[in-house]
């Protein structure tokens, strides 16, 4: 309930999407002959047609420039971050996200990289169970992306998938590496519970055994619809508008409420 706090991190979650905005247009127009290759991703406004590419090259400048004005207002530390972000995102798009596994991991270490960037904005310390927890499940959902657009690949007669360092012979493979790792986060959210960092900062921690059963089933499911051929190419659109996924992150809500 810090208003500066608020505050600071509001501006940089606005500076945040900015700059990945940027970076994803930029990617989209590097890609603009893959994903006229592939099935969902033609539909895409620069792979259709319905959104010129000038439009497109000029606004990537202007969201790159507007978040990194954003970002030195929120103080240099996320301004560096920030800065690392967008120079990792934009070698994934040149040439990281063709590389067997380094593509994955990339992917994975972006996502920790914006709750590195949030602490930084408001100077909080780094919570190594955090960190720990984020890794694997961001590679649970990267390697998901991956196992996705493979599956797609294959049902359309393909071999290997447009730009990537997989073929379909790989899926069994990414399927169980995704699985474990999301199952290892799982384990580092149990071994939080009981730790001393869990003990001093919730009244109530055993409560929260209550989210380990839940994450379980998130995962689990997550990568059953994604065997079923029922998951978007990006597991994150798709738990955004699916009502149980919606549900799991609210019970996990409350769950953290009545730890407190």
């Amino acid at each position: 309930l810090d208003a500066l706090a608020l505050a600071q991190t509001s501006v940089a979650f606005v500076a945040f999407g900015l700059c990945a905005s940027g970076v994803y247009l930029l990617n989209d127009l590097l890609d603009l002959q893959a994903d006229r290759l592939h099935a969902r991703k033609r539909r895409r406004p620069f792979a259709a047609g319905t959104l010129p590419v000038l439009h497109g090259a000029l606004a990537v400048p202007l969201l790159t420039g507007v978040s990194a004005a954003l970002a030195l207002w929120c103080g240099w530390r996320f301004a560096l971050v920030l800065l690392g972000y967008w120079a990792l995102t934009l070698a994934y798009s040149l040439y990281l996200k063709r590389l067997l596994m380094v593509d994955v991991v990339t992917l994975a270490a972006l996502y920790t990289l914006r709750i590195i960037a949030g602490a930084a904005a408001i100077g909080a310390p780094l919570s190594f169970w955090l960190l720990a927890f984020s890794m694997f499940i961001f590679l649970s959902l990267a390697l998901l992306k991956r196992y996705t657009e493979l599956s797609a690949a294959q049902l359309a007669g393909h071999q290997k998938a447009v730009g990537r360092g997989y073929s379909t012979q790989d899926l069994p493979l990414i399927q169980s590496m995704g699985t474990a790792s999301g199952y290892m986060a799982v384990l580092v959210l149990a071994l939080y519970i009981n730790s001393p960092d869990s003990l001093r900062l919730y009244h109530y921690p055993k409560a929260l055994w209550l989210l380990c059963p839940m994450v379980l089933y998130w995962v689990s499911r997550m990568w059953m619809m994604a065997h079923r051929g029922g998951m978007h190419d990006d597991p994150i659109v798709f738990a955004a508008s699916d009502r149980v996924s919606v549900a799991v992150i609210a019970l996990c809500a409350l769950a953290v409420l009545a730890a407190l």
